[in-house]
């Protein structure tokens, strides 16, 4: 019986930015791109985390609301966490300076209210 030959693969596109590529990998399969019979486990000794642990305090109400909304999503509170101060971040970027002096001040105000036992 004879080999079947390899189907021909498709050149993995150029990316420019990690984003870019993200979004192609949603919408594409890797079987077309790779073989991946030809695959194999490797182990990189000296990677290092691309995160870094830090201690929050958070008011118990936004604790939580927040693990309200996660299990909501069926998702760790930690992870919603890091993709809403992500998303925050990316916003405040694209904004002039002057926004983020009356957004501090909503977060003084919120804070106020939580003392004097509102949410």
């Amino acid at each position: 019986m004879p080999k079947s030959r390899p189907r021909p693969r498709k050149p993995i596109p150029s990316f420019r930015s990690e984003q870019e590529e993200r979004e192609f990998w949603e919408t594409h399969d890797t079987a077309d791109y790779v073989d991946w019979s030809q695959g194999r486990i490797v182990r990189f000794p000296n990677l290092k985390p691309s995160t870094t642990t830090i201690s929050l305090r958070l008011p118990t109400p936004l604790l939580a609301d927040l693990k309200a909304l996660a299990n909501k999503r069926d998702v760790p509170y930690q992870s919603l966490l890091k993709v809403f101060v992500a998303e925050r971040v990316a916003a405040e970027q694209q904004l002039p300076n002057k926004r983020f002096q009356r957004t501090a001040g909503r977060a003084a105000q919120h804070r106020r209210s939580l003392r004097a036992g509102g949410r």
